[in-house]
């Protein structure tokens, strides 16, 4: 079936379409019902199923002649580690762990939290989590503790699960500090802290409460999977809020493992005992989705990276990546691409690795640039794809069906939606919009099988953010046009978050922390681009009559306070500080206006200005730091 005849009956009859992708799940009861609403009148996928993904992404293939197959490479260029698990290895280790976690009374529908770098023993937590039909919610190493408390609160975890440490190249990060600090601001602290220990640091331990992994692993018996609902979660991931506080997207069992297994083929014409490779971290939905979950489904071999695109140890650290553990298929952020652009512009780093197993390049988190994709095209002689989705969604919105019917890529395009997706361009009144109109890029419902069914503990919210817009429709938050060919053209959000080297955060969030300095009368923060990471933060900041001190300060105090509280990741460098801030006559910070100022030359003056004096002072001020158009 070609890709129109898929979408089409995807979109006109997406019981039959979902009930045959669910035929190649191995089930413990097959799904009574494929299509269905709950309580909350949320459209939800295969009602009554029984299963266990930890048995699907594991159990299953052993059973299936996989057991000496390679399910999961790891190397780590920062320490010089490699080690290979086959399925069975695997298997074992987190049927061990999750007797770990049993003995410490974690139970089906339990919370743990895993904060953990980029090692085996963190996908080995994951597993374990979701074989005894726990709630796994995983949290990016480099958060701060006031990110982690945050998520501790809301998720009310029975345990959480840490490392000694992470590492950034060539600096060491210890992680125990960090999460003593969340769990003393957190109201809902975890029963128990199981703590890896790393060569490279020793935590220190909390008696009573802190667990060493090792001395708990030899005591523990394997455990077996733990049979759960279709609708049953399987865990929490947050995602940037626009009002400061994180939203928890749910993840189910059933709807995940059907979808996870058909991307793979269908956008990534990824293969049984194929290497798969997504350059990401655990704590991201590519992480969850395409390290974790779809390789291990679909019976591929997944690669965990402890390392950067650049500096571990060169440019060439991705290609050595390829050439050495043969890699088929190989996903990752533009924003990777652009620091190896940067460092070896010419590719001569290329020249020195055999690249010949790769047959497919798949880059989302943000939009790809077209001077990156041209880069990447005069380089390789492979298919290089663009795909879109959301933490919300879990797999692709759009992209290239590689696996179905490979489409000629447009620049600057995520290509065609996927099968399930009804994607639409809206205007401000819910209407849909002619062909190459940009608009509200939205998706009518229901959603296809992975994507979120609520927010963990608010469904209000989850309405409030996703559906109340426009009725009948999912509203993705990005704005974009559909052109005449039905590709879709991603060009940005339109809420406050910005995408950050590929991580999604909220110049809301910043806005709040820095409005809460002593000397701060007023605040924006806006999204510019950058060269390398895609967006970075800039503040600009309206001081308090009276505040005596100097501007450098303040603005130091305000890069350290961002970096305390949301983390390095970030990236928040540059805070200006002027007289006023451009508002609209009823108060409404001009954001956008602001931006746009911080890239274009010539900008209209908006005709809702108050004063607009006030755009050559930001100008100037724009100057004197060297931002966006004027960086040095």
């Amino acid at each position: 079936m070609g890709y129109q005849a898929e979408h089409r009956k995807s979109i006109e009859n997406p019981e039959d379409f979902w009930g045959k992708q669910a035929e190649e799940i191995d089930w413990f009861e097959f799904p009574k019902t494929i299509l269905s609403q709950d309580s909350n009148q949320s459209y939800r996928w295969f009602e009554g199923g029984k299963l266990n993904t930890s048995y699907l992404a594991l159990d299953h293939h052993i059973n299936s002649g996989r057991a000496e197959q390679a399910a999961l490479i790891y190397d780590s260029p920062v320490t010089g580690q490699q080690q290979t698990f086959t399925y069975l290895e695997l298997r074992d280790a987190v049927a061990r762990f999750a007797g770990v976690l049993k003995n410490h009374g974690v139970v089906k529908g339990d919370r743990v939290i895993v904060y953990m770098p980029m090692i085996p023993q963190a996908i080995i937590a994951m597993l374990a989590s979701a074989r005894l039909g726990a709630i796994h919610s995983v949290v990016f190493g480099g958060f701060a503790p006031n990110e982690l408390a945050v998520r501790i609160d809301d998720a009310r975890p029975k345990l959480l699960v840490t490392a000694s440490c992470g590492i950034e190249v060539q600096k060491v990060i210890p992680y125990k500090p960090l999460v003593d600090e969340a769990i003393q601001k957190s109201n809902f602290p975890p029963e128990k802290v199981l703590v890896l220990q790393r060569p490279q640091v020793t935590a220190d331990m909390k008696d009573g409460r802190d667990l060493d992994w090792e001395t708990e692993l030899s005591s523990a018996n394997p455990t077996e999977p733990v049979p759960v609902d279709s609708w049953d979660p399987l865990y929490i991931l947050y995602t940037s809020g626009t009002t400061g506080l994180p939203k928890g997207v749910v993840r189910d069992n059933g709807g995940h493992a059907v979808a996870m297994r058909y991307s793979m083929k269908t956008i990534y014409n990824a293969k049984p005992g194929d290497v798969y490779w997504a350059a990401s971290d655990v704590g991201w939905v590519v992480g969850h989705s395409y390290i974790v979950y779809a390789p291990l489904l679909h019976g591929c071999t997944t690669v965990v990276y402890e390392g950067k695109p650049v500096k571990t140890p060169d440019p060439g650290a991705f290609w050595r990546m390829i050439e050495e553990h043969q890699i088929n298929h190989f996903f990752t952020a533009p924003t990777a691409f652009r620091a190896v652009r940067k460092e070896d512009p010419d590719a001569e780093f290329l020249k020195k690795y055999d690249i010949s197993s790769l047959k497919g390049l798949f880059l989302a988190g943000e939009r790809l640039d077209p001077p990156t994709y041209d880069w990447l095209q005069n380089i390789l002689d492979i298919p290089i794809t663009d795909h879109w989705w959301q933490t919300e969604t879990g797999w692709a919105i759009a992209g290239n069906p590689m696996g179905l019917e490979p489409h000629q890529p447009k620049s600057g395009s995520a290509t065609l939606p996927s099968p399930g997706y009804n994607v639409t361009v809206l205007d401000e009144e819910g209407f849909e919009v002619s062909k190459n109109t940009q608009g509200n890029i939205a998706i009518k419902l229901p959603l296809p099988p992975s994507c979120l069914p609520t927010l963990w503990g608010d469904h209000d919210r989850f309405k409030a953010s996703y559906l109340d817009q426009f009725p009948g429709y999912y509203s993705t938050s990005d704005g974009g046009y559909i052109d005449e060919d039905g590709y879709v053209f991603v060009m940005g959000r339109t809420d406050d978050n910005i995408n950050v080297a590929g991580h999604r955060l909220s110049t809301g969030e910043m806005e709040e922390l820095i409005g809460s300095h002593a000397a701060v009368a007023e605040c924006a923060v806006v999204g510019i681009d950058d060269e390398l990471r895609g967006q970075v933060p800039v503040g600009f900041v309206v001081l308090k009559d009276g505040v005596t001190a100097e501007p450098e300060s303040i603005e130091q105090d305000l890069i350290l306070l961002i970096r305390q509280e949301i983390g390095a990741v970030a990236y928040f460098r540059q805070a200006a500080i002027v007289a006023r801030l451009p508002k609209t006559r009823s108060g409404k910070i001009l954001r956008k206006t602001i931006r746009r100022l911080a890239v274009e030359t010539d900008v209209p003056v908006p005709p809702t200005i108050d004063d607009p004096k006030i755009m050559t002072e930001l100008l100037d001020a724009m100057q004197s730091k060297g931002i966006g158009q004027f960086s040095k």
